[in-house]
């Protein structure tokens, strides 16, 4: 299959600014890159914590250039925030506002390991594993942490989902079917887009079969820290290509 088998890559649902301080490009560049090469819907989007302060700068810097995206770009905004614990709480500021006045919506990553005690690094969650924690428990604890942080943030999105997986050393492969279901079947309930990542090639397509037929909405994101890589796929399109029904993974 092409990309042109695929809707989803007419859209980079995940791109940073020098908002970021691990990116490099402008948001005009980001713009310009993205109309350019076709792209009908670029969410900008930059990390934030509790003690983020310049979300309302990054608001005007995205209303001030979208007077230069053309009719056939749409801008999107939106924060990124990590899951904090087991509960889904996300780390964003207290007066975060979502919705007219304020970001289109929360884009929910897991950067760390949602513990019930708080954020684990990768590090502190393999010698969890070794100590005795279960696969299975890590799993439930992982997927019911997103589950929670999707219902306090609805209509949001899912960052690179499971990408945490493979530092930790769990496969996809190990989510049973009935907690994947739960996990699409809660996305599907609040609204939540599921982006298949170009940066992290994750979710694999099982994950993304598992999204579409609890009839979540799934959308293609670069994570793209420098405007050449907006709208650039390749691991993208051929997880796409693998999630086709009747293709195996």
């Amino acid at each position: 299959m092409s990309a042109a088998s695929h809707p989803e890559l007419n859209g980079d649902w995940h791109v940073h600014s020098q908002f970021s301080d691990d990116a490099t490009s402008t948001m005009s560049e980001n713009i310009r890159v993205a109309a350019e090469r076709g792209i009908r819907h670029l969410r900008l989007i930059d990390h934030v914590r509790v003690s983020t302060t310049w979300v309302p700068e990054f608001l005007a810097a995205v209303a001030a250039e979208r007077v230069f995206a053309p009719d056939s770009l749409t801008v999107h905004t939106g924060v990124e925030a990590k899951i904090l614990d087991a509960s889904g709480r996300l780390d964003i500021p207290s007066d975060l506002v979502v919705g007219p006045g304020g970001v289109d919506g929360i884009v929910i990553a897991d950067h760390q390991f949602p513990s019930h005690d708080g954020p684990w690094t990768p590090e502190r969650t393999r010698a969890e594993l070794a100590a005795g924690l279960s696969t299975t428990d890590a799993l439930a604890t992982l997927v019911h942490a997103t589950i929670g942080a999707m219902k306090l943030a609805p209509g949001g999105q899912l960052a690179h989902p499971f990408s945490i997986l493979p530092k930790i050393g769990i496969s996809e492969d190990d989510l049973p079917d009935d907690l994947l279901a739960e996990w699409a079947d809660a996305a599907a309930a609040t609204g939540t887009s599921i982006e298949v990542n170009e940066k992290w090639a994750c979710p694999g397509p099982r994950v993304i079969r598992a999204a579409r037929a609890a009839g979540a909405t799934v959308v293609a994101a670069t994570d793209s820290h420098v405007a050449e890589d907006v709208g650039r796929y390749d691991r993208v399109i051929a997880l796409l290509d693998a999630a086709v029904p009747g293709e195996t993974a």
